[in-house]
């Protein structure tokens, strides 16, 4: 077995490479990263010196960010879901829903969890704010442009809901859903049906103790149903 995941069950991104191993269906061997223990942190960085999870190291070759394992996956050990189609434009639209859901969900959505690490005295309310905020325009921004298809990018389960599944799952405990974002809630709720986003789920639970906002959880998202 070539293909080595290093990574962490409770990381939205680690989530996003492992619902794009589980539908491609390629073996792969795990490791999990402590980035805690200056010693396992130091050896990790001599992989990648950003030290940032998750990292896909297939052989010799090492492949870094999310976005480009998904589509190294895709090239090299293509299975039984391509997760990128072979039409240009269509490719586009993957990509651009890709990096909306990074970009504009995701990475406000570990802003927040960033000053709830903090202590509270030191957290700073108005990057809080701004988060929040950003989290709306995104949301409305998607409500706006999901179209009538399944998937985020068209009929297909691509790289796009790779990414959309941990994203909105994380960001709906900073800014639930409303009423106003009835698309976007449906669309939530196929990902929730894929096999691929669930086996995430499950694999994440005995971590989310650890998440700071857990209590936010709904139940069923913390014990296997």
């Amino acid at each position: 077995m070539s293909l080595t995941l290093h990574y962490h069950p409770l990381s939205s991104y680690c989530w996003k490479l492992l619902i794009a191993l589980a539908e491609n269906g390629t073996p792969f061997e795990t490791r999990l990263v402590n980035l805690g223990d200056p010693a396992e942190r130091a050896a990790y960085a001599a992989l990648w010196p950003t030290a940032k999870i998750p990292l896909l190291v297939d052989g010799e070759q090492v492949v870094p960010e999310t976005s480009i394992q998904i589509e190294y996956l895709d090239r090299r050990h293509p299975g039984r879901v391509r997760l990128l189609p072979d039409d240009f434009d269509a490719q586009l639209q993957v990509r651009l829903w890709d990096r909306l859901f990074d970009s504009h969900v995701m990475d406000p959505m570990q802003r927040y969890v960033a000053q709830l690490l903090r202590p509270e005295a030191g957290r700073d309310a108005r990057a809080m704010s701004a988060a929040v905020d950003a989290l709306g325009m995104a949301y409305d921004m998607i409500e706006g442009r999901m179209g009538e298809h399944a998937w985020a990018a068209g009929q297909h389960f691509s790289m796009a809901d790779c990414a959309a599944a941990p994203a909105l799952f994380y960001a709906a405990t900073v800014r639930p859903f409303t009423t106003e974002h009835a698309r976007l809630s449906a669309y939530f709720g196929r990902l929730l049906t894929r096999p691929s986003v669930w086996q995430a789920i499950v694999q994440a639970q005995p971590w989310f103790a650890y998440y700071p906002l857990r209590q936010a959880l709904p139940a069923r998202f913390l014990a296997d149903t």
